[in-house]
């Protein structure tokens, strides 16, 4: 049975959250760029990650502002504000502390998260997470800064499309072409066009210096 969906206050946003699993540790999971928590029940395989990652731990599942259930100001949220709610998730769910399990850009949410709240990040989990969203001369991997800013203009007039997720969007490849159709309906529902292109756009910033510099001053 899926379980109810709750909401906890961050700012004057409205963030969704559902909460499976008994487990002896809290495990929270930092979506990427899209996320829809009723639809992630609808893929057998989707649900069955679900159900493995509950069956050892209480798991706190949200959609960040902007996207999914969650509240979608017209504005793309910092990364600060994104942290922020985790924070809320966490106040609401009565977790004192927990691992954040990051995914793609939810990477980066839980870095931060864990420099800004040591004391209630128990671990940190990295899946599909990069340093940088573009190339430069020292870091040779991802976009130019031109073909970014041609993907971010593709996604405000088309919004998520298949060859956004099967390219550098989403890089799901090889799958079953039933999946990728259920992943696209997921994905649309996750975000508008506009919505998608300003989280891509606030993306491209996350890899600042001082970002990472920040970072490292709150761990310290």
């Amino acid at each position: 049975m899926r379980p109810e969906t709750k909401y906890a206050k961050s700012g004057d946003v409205q963030v969704a959250y559902q909460v499976t699993g008994e487990g002896p540790i809290d495990l929270v999971v930092a979506p990427g760029t899209v996320s829809h928590l009723d639809l992630a029940w609808e893929w057998p395989s989707s649900a069955q990650r679900i159900e493995r990652l509950s069956s050892f731990s209480r798991l706190i599942r949200f959609d960040k502002r902007g996207t999914g259930m969650s509240d979608r100001p017209t504005y793309a949220a910092t990364l600060e504000e994104r942290i922020d709610d985790i924070r809320a998730v966490m106040d609401a769910a009565n977790s004192q502390q927990a691992v954040i399990y990051g995914v793609s850009e939810g990477g980066s949410m839980a870095c931060l998260f864990g420099a800004t709240y040591p004391s209630r990040t128990r671990g940190i989990i990295l899946w599909g997470t990069q340093a940088r969203w573009t190339k430069t001369d020292d870091y040779p991997w991802g976009l130019t800064r031109e073909e970014n800013e041609r993907v971010i203009a593709e996604l405000a007039e088309k919004g998520i499309t298949m060859e956004y997720l099967t390219g550098s969007g989403a890089g799901l490849r090889g799958n079953d072409p039933a999946y990728l159709e259920w992943f696209l309906r997921y994905a649309r529902a996750g975000g508008s066009p506009s919505a998608v292109a300003a989280l891509e756009r606030m993306n491209s910033e996350i890899e600042s210096e001082a970002f990472f510099r920040r970072s490292a001053c709150r761990r310290s």
